[in-house]
């Protein structure tokens, strides 16, 4: 990638994101269901407790914790990359060019269905516009040793 980058002229400076908030997440456990880990009939997939005896429901001490408003994150950082960017997904060479004004703000992610050659034309095009892109070595040809 590097040796095809530096082929065509361009520098491999990444950029940077305009600003870099601290991320503070008020819980990173996943919320689980009530009783999910006795059945596995019931999935570890939160749902609302509505039993009119439920000791979740009724917040007992001991149990489990409800997910609610008071667990959201921040506006500032919600869905916010830890590199500092939000993730746009890009399919085309064409969709890159709306990051072309954003390109300290969002980064760009390919799609999983692109073809090894559009790989190519996006990753060739984000290093003409300084854009940042999340998974440019995936799925990407390397020289193989013989």
């Amino acid at each position: 990638l590097l040796g095809l980058l530096e082929a065509t002229g361009h520098k491999m400076t990444q950029v940077q994101p305009l600003r870099r908030s601290k991320i503070v997440k008020k819980r990173t456990k996943k919320f689980e269901r009530h009783q999910s880990d006795r059945f596995m009939r019931v999935s570890t997939s939160w749902r609302r407790p509505k039993g009119i005896d439920s000791c979740v429901r009724r917040k007992f001490k001991g149990n489990r914790k409800m997910a609610n408003v008071g667990y959201g994150s921040n506006k500032k950082t919600r869905n916010l990359l830890p590199n500092g960017f939000y993730k746009c997904l890009v399919n085309n060479v064409s969709d890159l060019d709306m990051l072309l004004m954003h390109n300290r703000t969002y980064c760009a992610e390919i799609g999983h269905s692109c073809s090894k050659r559009t790989r190519q034309a996006i990753i060739n095009r984000a290093a003409e516009l300084n854009v940042r892109i999340t998974n440019a070595n995936a799925r990407v040809s390397r020289e193989e040793d013989n």
